[in-house]
């Protein structure tokens, strides 16, 4: 399969199979695979096989999406789900252990077999953090999970590093597996995995920070809050979402559109500010602005109360929700766009945003954009420059920066090129696919060094 991608990566990254140890590959831990919402861990994932790393990939669900973007079905590394387990809300950990245990204890028989001490450490382990942070139970379910990929990689043979995607439940399950199998971890932490305390009791990200060789994460300001938590905070990398600037790239239009569209894109959910933004369009309604606004994305929390919300302001000739599309697709809806707005916010509970793809693609496909200044947005765009920022939750100033770009032609020209050239220079997936994959073979050299040693 001959993509834009394949081509671009074949160019600009070298597979160097001299750095790559010899059957040595790396593990891909995630909760969900593939995702409408999470494409980049897809072009993540066939980015670093373009570059020569080979992969496996392990899921702990199945998901059940009604689309799939074109980059999974260009994916080779083996995928393994993980056992079916049961939800552990409204049972008693032995009435689950009872109905799940019989599934997992096979690759768990055959650790314990194989490693002892480690396994029984490793138990110890999970018990004593559930009995921490009783009632909360799924650090056992995780262990069990964990179990079934130490076994597997063990017999497979060729897995030498293991990398959860989120710092959570994730990243907990690939410390386990770390801990089973004798192989070293790293992972990625993303938004609120970090920022939602529940999702990280007491000290617990502290603890997955320090037992892992090294840990990604997608802005700057993510960096800072996990050095300030790391005990070696140089451990700590922001390497951001890569784009394949070559497919997302500006095309020239005969004639404007009639109707100047504002586009945003999003899964349905609060932190993404779409209330925000359908308050600005029903101010520029009523100071006679011509317009129209389309929201692309898969259903979520808020949609009934967005679509309430469009009902009330009378909006349903100005404003329409429409549902999940393949990236294909979604770069034909870029490319009519007028502008693209994204009003991100952040919810109470400390969930948010850290880098909003489709910000970037946006802004390489020469679509102007507004935006918030919070996460890691400001790292994509100098407000003023490569587009605009307002603060979240001011619908009124969100409408004031629609309309300049809806008005002013040589602003809308100027912020379309500025922002392509942001992207091309700072988040181009050539160079931080590169960056993501010399940390991986690192810890593949490290690792084949210290069996030789061990062999000598």
């Amino acid at each position: 399969m001959s993509t834009p991608i394949n081509q671009a990566l074949a160019a600009a990254l070298p597979t160097h199979p001299s750095r790559l140890p010899s059957g040595s590959s790396v593990a891909y831990v995630m909760n969900g695979f593939p995702r409408l919402s999470e494409t980049f861990i897809a072009h993540e994932i066939h980015q670093l096989e373009q570059a020569g790393m080979r992969l496996r990939l392990f899921v702990v669900k199945r998901e059940n999406e009604p689309l799939v973007h074109p980059v999974v079905d260009a994916i080779r590394a083996p995928l393994t789900y993980l056992s079916k387990a049961s939800s552990l809300s409204g049972t008693t950990l032995t009435g689950w252990l009872r109905r799940n245990l019989p599934t997992f204890a096979p690759f768990h028989l055959r650790l314990l077999a194989r490693h002892p001490l480690r396994y029984l450490r490793t138990l110890g382990s999970a018990v004593a953090l559930t009995r921490q942070h009783w009632p909360r139970k799924v650090f056992i379910k995780e262990f069990l999970q964990a179990g079934e990929i130490a076994a597997t990689v063990l017999a497979d043979g060729t897995v030498q590093h293991l990398h959860g995607h989120f710092c959570h439940g994730v990243a907990t399950i690939t410390w386990f597996a770390s801990q089973l199998s004798g192989i070293p971890f790293s992972f990625t932490a993303h938004a609120k995995d970090i920022y939602q305390a529940e999702l990280n009791p007491g000290d617990l990200l502290e603890r997955k920070l320090g037992a892992a060789r090294f840990v990604a994460t997608c802005t700057c300001a993510n960096a800072g809050v996990l050095r300030a938590r790391h005990v070696r905070p140089d451990e700590v990398h922001t390497i951001y979402h890569g784009l394949d600037t070559d497919y997302f790239s500006p095309v020239q239009r005969s004639t404007p559109p009639v109707v100047p569209m504002i586009l945003a894109v999003g899964r349905l959910v609060e932190k993404k500010g779409f209330d925000q933004l359908i308050a600005a369009c029903a101010l520029l309604k009523r100071r006679g602005v011509h317009f129209s606004c389309a929201i692309v994305g898969e259903s979520g929390s808020a949609a009934d109360a967005l679509r309430a919300q469009i009902t009330g302001l009378d909006l349903q000739d100005t404003v329409l929700l429409r549902g999940a599309v393949t990236q294909e697709k979604l770069r034909d809806i870029y490319r009519g766009a007028h502008l693209f707005a994204l009003p991100c916010q952040i919810m109470e509970d400390g969930d948010r945003d850290g880098f909003p793809n489709v910000l970037a693609e946006a802004m390489a496909m020469g679509v102007p954009v507004v935006s918030t200044a919070i996460s890691g947005i400001p790292e994509m765009i100098d407000d003023g420059v490569h587009g605009l920022l307002v603060q979240p939750r001011d619908p009124a100033a969100l409408a004031d920066a629609l309309q300049r770009v809806l008005t002013d032609a040589a602003l809308h020209q100027a912020l379309a090129r500025a922002g392509r050239e942001r992207i091309c220079e700072r988040f181009d997936s050539r160079r931080t696919t590169l960056a993501l994959r010399d940390l991986f073979l690192a810890q593949l050299a490290q690792r084949q060094r210290l069996r030789q040693e061990a062999t000598a």
